[in-house]
């Protein structure tokens, strides 16, 4: 506990632990100030000084000085003419003195006591640190290292010291290997004794927006808007998308010269399915759009409830709905329209004028 080595190594542990120096000090100060306690029976009436142009740390005390000590005073904030003599010889009675010690003054149990406080406080400081970091993370997109796998779950190493575990069944095959870099979305962090617990998804849909403003610079600058997204995680997604700028088609710039920026989110999700359409202030035109690939003869849309009937060839119904329903459901999801699916055949069946 040398002040002079202490200073030295102060600038590398605040750097190596991601906290401020202030912070440190303060921590580190408390720690002397329970040693101190425990050496020479003061806390209240004393106070840490640092001095880094010194190479100095002190703990200054403030007694009041006493015929004799009163057993009802606070601990620590009187001092016998004896002993305050000691100190100063021209002290007397009623006097303030200080009382000057360094750390290298303590004994070993306290000195012990003041570096274990040091190192709680350290861990405690890297806790919240990590808290905070990873709280302004909600709702983005991180690398995270795949570091354990075990039967049901594999644990994730999101950086910063902090790993989180996340169901085995949440990622896909591909993903689960130990060494492996994939991107998550952080959906929650919550505060725990232990440092904070992240929360993180591969199978949310907001992890294909974070994609694709990756891979699509003009989502990133607004000219693009994601409109609605829905998922089959694994399989399927639709992005429904629109431009703010007429001479830029946003199924064109999310695709990338030759597919390339599509790709890049595809191979992010290992491979899922990212079908693109068009939005339109059109709700049949919305619709219609909605369903592909299959093609909608009609649309018939009720505003008021925000349904649609889309009616489409015999020979697309099956590619309108899709295998399990599938192309249907994600069309309703990422509209935000109900969409009931109606051959021609059954269209004029049931009597529908289109």
């Amino acid at each position: 506990m040398i002040s002079k080595e202490f200073f030295r190594a102060l600038d590398q542990v605040a750097e190596d632990r991601g906290v401020s120096k202030d912070k440190i000090l303060d921590i580190f100060g408390r720690g002397l100030l329970n040693a101190y306690k425990r050496d020479y029976d003061g806390y209240q009436n004393a106070q840490v000084i640092f001095n880094e142009e010194k190479d100095e740390i002190l703990i200054v005390a403030s007694f009041e000085v006493v015929d004799e000590i009163d057993l009802d005073a606070e601990p620590g904030t009187q001092i016998t003419l004896e002993e305050a003599k000691k100190i100063k010889k021209s002290a007397k009675i009623g006097d303030v003195i200080e009382k000057k010690v360094t750390p290298k003054d303590f004994g070993r149990i306290a000195a012990s006591s003041a570096k274990q406080i040091l190192t709680q406080g350290l861990k405690q400081l890297e806790r919240e640190r990590n808290y905070e970091i990873f709280s302004e993370k909600i709702g983005e997109m991180i690398i995270a290292e795949v570091v354990q796998i075990n039967k049901d779950f594999v644990t994730l190493d999101l950086g910063y010291g902090v790993e989180t575990s996340i169901p085995r069944r949440d990622l896909f095959e591909d993903d689960v290997y130990l060494g492996n870099r994939i991107r998550v979305y952080v959906t929650k962090v919550e505060q725990t004794t232990k440092g904070p617990k992240v929360f993180v998804s591969r199978t949310d849909r907001n992890l294909v927006k974070r994609l694709m403003e990756m891979a699509v610079p003009e989502i990133r600058e607004g000219v693009v808007e994601i409109m609605g997204i829905a998922r089959d995680p694994g399989k399927r997604c639709k992005v429904c998308v629109d431009s703010n700028n007429d001479n830029v088609d946003p199924i064109g710039a999310c695709l990338g010269r030759g597919g390339i920026r599509i790709k890049e989110v595809i191979d992010s999700l290992n491979g899922e399915k990212v079908d693109l359409y068009k939005y339109s202030d059109d709700p049949a035109e919305l619709v219609s759009n909605a369903i592909q690939p299959a093609r909608a003869v009609a649309v018939l849309p009720d505003e008021k409830e925000k349904a649609a009937i889309a009616v489409v060839p015999d020979d697309q119904l099956s590619l309108a709905i899709g295998r399990k329903g599938q192309n249907a459901r994600l069309a309703v999801q990422s509209s935000g329209w109900k969409i009931d699916i109606k051959s021609e055949t059954d269209a004029e069946t049931e009597g529908i004028d289109y």
